[in-house]
Parts: C-alpha cells; sequence; structure tokens
C-alpha cells in the first residue's frame, strides 16, 4: 500500500502529523482504541491474507477496476482539455466509498468487534457501510443529519433495508458535522464491541492514513490506465472536496509526479464572499475538528462555525489534514465552486454524456470547466489531459436537481387522448 520513503519524508509521522497538521485531540477512553486499530492495521496491510482477501472482494463484489472514460462532448466545453473520468460511479452501491468500507469491515472482525457506527451526508457512505455490515453479519448504526435525511430519503430507506439502524441528529445544523459528533459520543461509549467506520480523511489518527490507503486504488488504477491508453501521464487530476476521501484516493498515486497538477474543488455555496458556503481551505483556518488539527471554518473565538452547500457530501465544516499539508505546501490546489456552477456542470455531463453525477462530483467537474477554460486564454496551444474522479451516481439527488431545474415531474406531451 504506501510506497517506500525515508522516515523523515513519510505523511504521516508516527504520531500522525503531517508538519502541523493531523492529530489525534481525542478524550483519552478512545486511545486505546486508536492504538488498537492502528495497530490492526499495520499488521494487516503487511499481511497477503488479509490482501488477498481485500482484492478479491474490491474485484468480485465491488465490481473494480471501473472504467476510465472519456467525456468527448463534455470536453468540447473546457477549452483544449481533454477529460478523462474515473469512474467510481460504478462501484457497487454507487460511488468510491465502498472502498474505504470494505478495508475497514475486514479490519472490525481482526478485531474481534461486532458492531459499526458511521456517520453520513449525503448517505453514500452510510450506505457502504450498511452493506458491508450485511455482508459481514455486523450490527451497524448509522447517524445523518436530519436536514440531510430529509434531502436524502432515498438512502435513509436503502441503509434500513440493508438492516441498518439510521439516528438522525436534531443539534447545531443537523448536518455532517453534527451527525460526526454524535458517532463520536456513541463510540466512546461503545469502544468495547464497536468499530467506529469513519468515512473520509479526517478524524484522529490513523483514520486519515487508513482511508487514504483504502483510497489509493483509485489513482492506481487510473494511473496505469492513463499509461496504457495515451503512452503518458495526466497534465492534472481532480477531485470535489469535503472531508477529502475520494480526492485523496485520486491524489495519492500522483502525489510523487511534480509534473501532474492536483486539482480540489470545495464548496463554494452561495458563494465564498456572502458566508454561506463550506470552502474550509479556501476561507477557513487552523484549528482543531473532529480530533484533527487542519483548516477549518470557525469564528474569531474558535468556534466551529455552520457551513452550507447544496451537496449534503461537502457541507462540512472541515477538511482532511492531509489536504491542508497539500495546500499548505503548494502541491495541490483548491478552489471553490458554486452551488449554481456545480448544478450547471452536473446538467451538462448529463445531457453531453449520458451521465448523472453526484452533486459532490459535479463540483469538480465545474472546476475543471472553468481550469480547462482559463488554461486555453493563457496558452492556446497547450492540449492538456485531465482526470476527473467521479465519485459517485446522482440517483440520490434527483430530487434535488429536478427541484433545481424547475421541473415538476410533469410531462412535456401528451398523445392519443
Amino acid at each position: 500500500m504506501e510506497p517506500a520513503e525515508p522516515e523523515e519524508e513519510r505523511r504521516p509521522d508516527k504520531a500522525g502529523h503531517y508538519d502541523q497538521f493531523g492529530g489525534k485531540f481525542v478524550p483519552e477512553a478512545l486511545y486505546a482504541a486508536l492504538a488498537q486499530l492502528e495497530d490492526a492495521y499495520n499488521e494487516a496491510k503487511d499481511d497477503p491474507a488479509f490482501l488477498a482477501e481485500l482484492h478479491d472482494l474490491q474485484r468480485n463484489y465491488a465490481g473494480r477496476e471501473t472504467p476510465l472514460t472519456e467525456a468527448r462532448r463534455f470536453s468540447e466545453h473546457a477549452g483544449n482539455a481533454t477529460v478523462l473520468l474515473k469512474r467510481e460511479d460504478l462501484n457497487h452501491t454507487g460511488s468510491h466509498k465502498i472502498n474505504n468500507v470494505l478495508g475497514q469491515a475486514l479490519l472490525t472482525k481482526r478485531m474481534g468487534k461486532t458492531r459499526v457506527i458511521a456517520e453520513t451526508g449525503a448517505g453514500q457512505h452510510g450506505v457502504a457501510t450498511a452493506t458491508a455490515a450485511a455482508l459481514f453479519g455486523l450490527e451497524c448504526t448509522v447517524y445523518m443529519g436530519k436536514v440531510d435525511t430529509d434531502r436524502q430519503a432515498l438512502n435513509v430507506s436503502r441503509m434500513q433495508l440493508l438492516g441498518a439502524e439510521v439516528v438522525a441528529v436534531e443539534a447545531g445544523s443537523r448536518t455532517l458535522k453534527d451527525a460526526m459528533n454524535e458517532a463520536m459520543r456513541d463510540w466512546v461509549a461503545s469502544v468495547d464491541n464497536t468499530h467506529y467506520l469513519i468515512g473520509t480523511v479526517g478524524g484522529p489518527h490513523p483514520f486519515p492514513m487508513i482511508v487514504r490507503d483504502f483510497q489509493r486504488v483509485i489513482s492506481a488504477e487510473a494511473r496505469q490506465q492513463v499509461l496504457d491508453r495515451y503512452g503518458r501521464l495526466p497534465d492534472a487530476v481532480a477531485a470535489c472536496i469535503g472531508g477529502g476521501s475520494n480526492a485523496m484516493g485520486m491524489f495519492a498515486e500522483f502525489a510523487p509526479d511534480p509534473e501532474v497538477q492536483l486539482l480540489g474543488f470545495e464548496a463554494g455555496g452561495a458563494g465564498v464572499e456572502t458566508g454561506r458556503h463550506a470552502a474550509s481551505i479556501t476561507a477557513g483556518s487552523v484549528g482543531v475538528l473532529h480530533g484533527a488539527r487542519t483548516f477549518i471554518l470557525q469564528n474569531e473565538d474558535g468556534q466551529t462555525i455552520e457551513s452550507h452547500s447544496i451537496s449534503a457530501g461537502l457541507d462540512y465544516p472541515g477538511v482532511g489534514p492531509e489536504h491542508a499539508w497539500l495546500a499548505h505546501t503548494g502541491r495541490a490546489r483548491y478552489a471553490a465552486v458554486t452551488d449554481t456552477e456545480a448544478m450547471e456542470a452536473l446538467q451538462l455531463l448529463t445531457r453531453t454524456e449520458g451521465i448523472l453525477p453526484a452533486i459532490e462530483s459535479a463540483h469538480a467537474l465545474a472546476g475543471v470547466l472553468k481550469w480547462g477554460r482559463e488554461l486555453a486564454e493563457t496558452d492556446p496551444q497547450a492540449r492538456p489531459l485531465v482526470i476527473v474522479c467521479l465519485s459517485g451516481r446522482g440517483d440520490k439527488d434527483v430530487a434535488t436537481a429536478v427541484s433545481w431545474a424547475g421541473l415538476d415531474g410533469s410531462v412535456d406531451r401528451v398523445e392519443g387522448a
């Protein structure tokens, strides 16, 4: 999994830090559980039997490898760029989330625990967790903000059909941040038999490292696919950023290649200048949230402030600590995309390629459209190749998209009356 690196260059370090970011800011009651998880992971990642079982699940259950699709008609709107889509939407359960969940479910079994809990915003991680719990016979509870249970009702039903208990969280803004708070409280009280199956590259060490490594398969496949088909590396890889799990999966294998730009696109909501957004790198500052030091949205007293995004999956006031480090060092570039820009990109991909993306993924598509057009203006001779991580499919977002487009479900024409 992790490539061999000199000890002084390894990220995170032994304490879970990415320079000033990361760490383990949790109640003392959780230290033993985090140490158990780290030990289990460090043994498992070098265990051929564990890796063989995970590979078999990825291939024969999740459906890997996923295609790399050239979006020819969509590319016509992106300057001179050729846009390739890494199709994580075609995974079982409809998103990249299954990659991490299968790995952590195997670790749960390895630790002898019988219950998993999870938090979810858009429901994709919740559905993936409920799916793995059903597969492995684990008890499952999923925490979800009340606002998100309303806008993602389809995924609530999917989780319940899979046998999971879904808990609506009424506290705070009733979104992903508050769901994560409640999941943390549950874990403190049930740590002996419960694994907290975190879905993003956030939280206390070792979660950001583990989730990154289980999502690394995205860029490992994409790197080989683009070399096989085009004979060269891409000029850029791009992904949407909430907590940042699909982005870290997309970046991981390309990070050592300085010629490949790493582009992350955050939820700009109604516009960063309005204050109604979830762009924690673009407009946040360094603080501690959910067990890690990273960029977060906070007021001058250090209190976390509410985020906003049309996308439930990006509606989170923080970002994974490795993204904070990549932004701080300049290795990756991050920019904000508004709700409107994302929804326009969603509609464009749907109507030019016949692919309905998740609203989360539409943020990356919108960012690449803008990046390609700007590059064409500054360097008309450039013919860049860019891979976008299409992190999930948009079935769950149909109600939001229909409302945004001003449709009401009426047919366009009636005949035969």
